[in-house]
């Protein structure tokens, strides 16, 4: 029987299985509060690329069968506070068939008059309102929408059952973790297209070709090629940015691992 649709995703989702196996670990085995912070300090950078990779996941889910990729999003969940179908129907179904159009796009990153947000701004209002967006745009997608709220229910169950045995734990290893990966993915996503107000798609997305950024993001710095198909699998997207690199303009692709995507706009060096 075949598990995964893509060889590639074998050696990521390995990693992120163990990454959460050691933040059981830490959650049923350590009682020191001290110990749980620094532990969870630890384990917090992977979990913020696992976030891309969550991203990658629903636009193209990984296993064939249905309760394995259910499984994993419980996964994915922990580790980033973004659960089942969230991404489908605030990033695929909403984001990107509106984010030429600033006035309906889930991610906008204009205000009403026209100016653009600032970083902060930004994050704030995605982060609050991005799971009232997609059950908004799920209103459209009843299939889409029922496991959204199933597995909602799911997740939530399962976190308020690990609250009640050990509530210090399940703060410092999970929710609070949950909550920085989902702002810091919410934060990210400001510089995919924050100031590209065209109605070309070629024009439209910053991309960054750095090897070990892209490495640790599953090619999510092909932003371009990725809005040109949002189904692909990462692994190809390199290949298809390498076909359509003519058309998109020098300025829109940068080579650096900031330690903040975007850090060298936000400080005025481009």
């Amino acid at each position: 029987m075949k598990l995964f649709k893509y060889k590639e995703d074998r050696l990521p989702v390995l990693v992120f299985i163990s990454v959460f196996a050691l933040s059981l670990a830490v959650w049923i085995w350590v009682d020191s509060l001290l110990g749980l912070f620094l532990l969870s300090a630890v384990l917090l950078l992977p979990k913020t690329f696992i976030a891309a990779w969550n991203h990658h996941h629903q636009h193209c889910p990984t296993f064939y069968q249905t309760w394995l990729n259910r499984l994993l999003e419980i996964i994915y969940m922990f580790h980033t506070g973004v659960s089942t179908n969230v991404w489908v129907l605030h990033h695929n179904l909403g984001h990107h068939v509106n984010y030429l159009d600033q006035t309906k796009d889930e991610s906008g990153w204009q205000r009403a008059d026209g100016s653009t947000m600032g970083v902060f701004e930004y994050t704030m209002t995605i982060a609050l309102t991005g799971y009232t967006r997609a059950f908004g745009v799920g209103k459209r997608y009843p299939k889409y929408q029922s496991s959204l709220i199933s597995m909602g229910i799911v997740n939530i169950v399962i976190l308020a059952v690990m609250f009640y045995f050990k509530p210090a734990a399940t703060v410092l290893v999970f929710i609070l973790p949950m909550l920085i990966v989902y702002l810091g993915t919410c934060w990210t996503t400001y510089y995919h297209h924050s100031g590209l107000d065209t109605d070309d798609h070629h024009h439209a997305s910053h991309n960054n070709i750095n090897k070990f950024y892209n490495i640790l993001t599953g090619n999510l710095g092909y932003h371009t090629a990725h809005h040109m198909k949002q189904a692909l699998h990462w692994s190809k997207l390199p290949q298809y940015h390498a076909s359509i690199q003519d058309k998109i303009p020098k300025e829109l692709v940068r080579n650096d691992f900031p330690l903040l995507p975007g850090l060298k706009r936000m400080t005025g060096n481009h």
